[in-house]
């Protein structure tokens, strides 16, 4: 009785918590899709709005996080700032819900992007493309107008979620969009990677937050931070080709985009010297996309290394 009060309470709470999770996104996925268009997005506004004036965890991280962006913004502006944020996160997620319904041609004309010759040109030419992303727009949407609106079929890499279930869900609706999809975790993945860049294939990486013990330190607007190397090991070891794409939302129902220009990988240094150069021109390209659209920038985690580490001291303390 003892043993069963003492680890089966938390496990079973934990279960409850990971059905009700899976659950939700579930209920989202199902019911969503069905609704008129403009009601999702009015149900969108009004849970981010709910959700902001609540100030929970995730909308106080992001307000600290957007503080690093905007610097100098009053208690007033970074406040609006991080409203639009949710708000703009939730229509990430309503759209994300619809997506499965919607036709080539919807998906085709839902984003804009500028300089896609970037991305086309080394496709015909026979040559692997890295696209590397952060948690700008919706990286979905994105991913769909590569698949329908170009043809390009792609191959990502999705993080471990819990429940299981619920990874599960997340990968068969991406595989559903058109799109390879390779566990983070297990050790295959990068090896799979490489190969379709050898093939001359494209893979699409969100690459501003490390989810490994490898990532590359970078300055992200003046501080510390640590960010994937995947995206310039990838690019030395096949030769592909690695090109930063920011995405962000207007007032109009197109998401915009930006495909800049390839960077390039050093001429000498060691692997790990040119992975430093590589993936710090890439947090400059991300943190300049981030600045001119802050508000589209759906960071609610910790990133800095100064906030890991405060987590890590008040988790011993």
């Amino acid at each position: 009785m003892s043993g069963s009060g003492g680890t089966d309470g938390p496990g079973r709470l934990a279960g409850l918590k990971d059905s009700v999770t899976d659950g939700l996104y579930g209920l989202g996925w199902a019911t969503v899709k069905k609704l008129p268009e403009p009601v999702a997005k009015g149900l969108g506004r009004r849970i981010a709005d709910v959700v902001w004036k609540r100030r929970g965890k995730s909308v106080l991280r992001l307000e600290a996080n957007l503080a690093r962006v905007v610097p100098d913004a009053s208690p007033e502006a970074l406040a609006a700032l991080s409203r639009a944020g949710m708000r703009s996160y939730m229509r990430y997620w309503m759209e994300s819900f619809r997506l499965p319904a919607w036709s080539r041609e919807r998906a085709a004309g839902s984003f804009d992007p500028k300089d896609v010759h970037h991305l086309t040109d080394a496709i015909a030419s026979g040559r692997g493309v890295v696209l590397a992303l952060p948690h700008m727009g919706n990286w979905d949407l994105a991913g769909v107008w590569v698949t329908r609106g170009l043809g390009l079929p792609f191959t990502t890499v999705a993080e471990r979620l819990k429940p299981e279930s619920l990874f599960d869900r997340f990968v068969a609706y991406r595989e559903s969009l058109g799109m390879e999809v390779l566990p983070h975790t297990g050790g295959s993945a990068f090896g799979a990677l490489a190969r379709r860049l050898r093939a001359g294939g494209l893979v699409c990486l969100v690459a501003d937050r490390d989810l490994s013990a490898s990532g590359v330190e970078v300055s992200f607007f003046g501080e510390p931070a640590r960010m994937p190397a995947g995206p310039a090991i990838l690019a030395q070891q096949t030769g592909a080709l690695l090109l930063p794409v920011t995405l962000w939302y207007d007032d109009t129902d197109v998401m915009r985009g930006q495909v800049h220009a390839p960077i390039d990988v050093p001429e000498s240094g060691t692997r790990a010297e040119k992975t430093s150069v590589m993936t710090q021109a890439l947090a400059d390209v991300f943190a300049g996309g981030i600045a001119d659209h802050p508000e589209d920038w759906h960071m609610l985690q910790r990133l800095w290394s100064a906030d890991l580490e405060q987590r890590q001291e008040d988790r011993t303390a």
